[in-house]
């Protein structure tokens, strides 16, 4: 018997549950499909905004990518650019440096054998004068002995003999104390 009433229970709230979906029907139906097709149409729209938003994003994510990539290669391409104008201005200069060191190497050859030269020369010309100033010295000294060998001679021959000079003050003496008394010879003078 309970079981017949609890199967009777539950065909009763069955039934009046089944009421109280027709009476909620009735009362609040019109409004509930209403609002139902309000929220389908809200729910429609805000699909079709969603996916607008979902197009316009993944359309501008697009052409940012598409641009970021643009600039990138031309920030490569500039580097790139840039890094090769750099490498050639460096390789001109390393060209001109060796040019210049090749021009300065020369012109250092150059002077240094310019610079011998000049002192060969040099030494040639102080050789050269040296020998001309060796002969003149020597061609001098030879004038000058020779002069002094015959102001030597002319001395000589001119001088007073010294037993001459002996006797000329012996007889100065003599005068000078009147003990003189010309010779034979003297007096002739």
């Amino acid at each position: 018997m309970k079981a017949e009433i609890k199967k009777q229970n539950a065909t009763n709230e069955l039934a009046e549950d089944g009421n109280i979906d027709k009476i909620r029907d009735i009362l609040f139906g019109v409004h509930l499909r209403d609002s139902d097709r309000k929220f389908g149409r809200i729910e429609d729209r805000l699909v079709k905004e969603i996916s607008e938003i979902r197009d316009d994003t993944r359309k501008r994510l697009d052409e940012l990518q598409v641009f970021i990539q643009s600039e990138i290669k031309s920030l490569t391409e500039r580097l790139i650019n840039e890094q090769t104008t750099r490498n050639d201005s460096i390789s001109n200069v390393t060209n001109e440096l060796k040019d210049l060191s090749q021009n300065v190497d020369k012109k250092v050859l150059i002077v240094n054998e310019q610079i011998a030269k000049n002192e060969s020369e040099l030494r040639q010309q102080i050789l050269t004068q040296s020998k001309t100033l060796s002969e003149e010295i020597q061609k001098r000294s030879s004038d000058m002995l020779q002069s002094l060998d015959r102001d030597a001679s002319e001395l000589r021959e001119d001088k007073a003999d010294r037993v001459a000079l002996a006797q000329m003050f012996s007889d100065m003496a003599l005068r000078l104390t009147n003990d003189f008394k010309f010779p034979a010879n003297l007096s002739n003078d």
